[in-house]
């Protein structure tokens, strides 16, 4: 008599198990950093429904101040943020390190180390997880930071200070490392620096998580450009730079035996006839290469580029970002969904990305939430 009523709860249980793990298989775990102190801060985890684009609230980590910026680890067990009582103040800033405890996205801090510098702005975390690599804006300066086998923080073993100014006289009369990445092949580090319209190249030693200065020390941006984010295509031949004084893009050749850069094409990111004021502040590539975006903050929008084989990029469009100050954007990997996070109009978008043109198209209502920097995809 029993034995229907236990068959039956079975399959009721399996069926639950099999539609949760599809559930889960349809949607991305996303880390969103709110660029405020206190509760009004802190790090948030979504679910992205890859179908929808709906972002659902799971997680929210409060023991984080002014966490402007995120690095995944290559094994996606770590998250590393800018800590930052005071962002840009007298005081040096922190990178904390924090396990993740859950598949919902539940964070648990296991150190903090210092930046050595002040309005730390970018993380990257190399290929083999051990280094941490950190961009402080206003003095101008990048540091390594060794990471330990638990995913803990050591102290900074190398530490480098920028030199140098350029045109521009209200915002580059100093250096000001805006953001630093992590090459392809992992044996070069390159730091963008808006003060001094130069993206500079460093050699990483994986072992011991120590920068040195390159062969070839830096390249040059076009003159007051204020060179901000940078990216590397995925086939690893070209570097792009966002340039956030002249809205514009600066491709590079890249050689990944030397490391050595050189300056290709610049190329705008707003329309011919927009008089106002405008800032950009970041850029991606889609995982197939074809297609680079770019955020323009003050014209709020997204510019759209197609690449063609050599590199050379042409405007597609662009479309409105939905909110203001579009700071960070971030593209899943399968290539369909753009995420746009409007910091200034404290709000982020999804947007689908049409494989074959390119173009973009919001989907659903923009997500509400405190200051949006950051876009970490788990």
């Amino acid at each position: 008599m029993n034995r229907p009523r236990f068959n039956l709860f079975l399959l009721v249980t399996l069926a639950m198990l099999s539609c949760s793990s599809q559930c889960r298989a349809d949607t991305k775990l996303i880390f969103i950093s709110a660029f405020a102190p206190g509760e009004k801060g802190a790090i948030h985890a979504f679910r992205l429904d890859l179908e929808s684009g709906e972002l659902s609230l799971t997680q929210k980590e409060s023991s984080v101040e002014h966490p402007f910026f995120l690095a995944l680890s290559p094994n996606r067990k770590f998250l590393y943020s800018i800590h930052a009582e005071k962002f840009g103040g007298k005081d040096n800033e922190h990178v904390a390190a924090y396990r993740i405890v859950s598949d919902d996205g539940k964070l648990e801090l296991i150190n903090r180390e210092s930046a050595l510098g002040t309005a730390a702005c970018y993380l990257d975390v190399d290929q083999t997880g051990k280094t941490v690599v950190v961009a402080n804006y206003s003095t101008g300066s990048v540091a390594s930071l060794p990471v330990k086998e638990d995913g803990s923080l050591a102290k900074a073993v190398s530490f480098v200070q920028h030199k140098g100014s350029s045109v521009n006289t209200r915002r580059q009369t100093a250096p000001h490392a805006h953001s630093i990445v992590v090459g392809p092949k992992n044996g070069f580090v390159y730091a963008a620096d808006l003060g001094t319209d130069q993206v500079l190249s460093y050699r990483l030693d994986a072992k011991s998580s120590k920068l040195t200065v390159n062969s070839q020390p830096f390249e040059k941006t076009p003159a007051g450009a204020g060179p901000r984010h940078l990216t590397f295509h995925p086939n690893g031949k070209f570097m792009y730079v966002v340039n956030e004084l002249t809205n514009s893009v600066t491709r590079f050749d890249y050689n990944a035996k030397s490391g050595h850069l050189k300056q290709l094409e610049t190329i705008s990111t707003l329309p011919k006839d927009f008089d106002g004021t405008s800032y950009c502040a970041d850029l991606k590539i889609t995982p197939d290469g074809r297609f680079l975006y770019a955020t323009n903050r003050g014209h709020d929008s997204i510019a759209s580029y197609e690449i063609a084989k050599d590199g050379k990029l042409s405007l597609l469009a662009i479309n409105k970002s939905l909110g203001k100050g579009p700071q960070n954007l971030a593209i899943t990997p399968n290539g369909k969904l753009l995420i746009c996070a409007n910091m200034a109009g404290s709000n982020v978008v999804v947007f689908r990305i049409d494989s074959k043109t390119g173009g973009i198209n919001s989907l659903g209502k923009p997500v509400e939430m405190t200051s949006p920097s950051c876009i970490m995809i788990r």
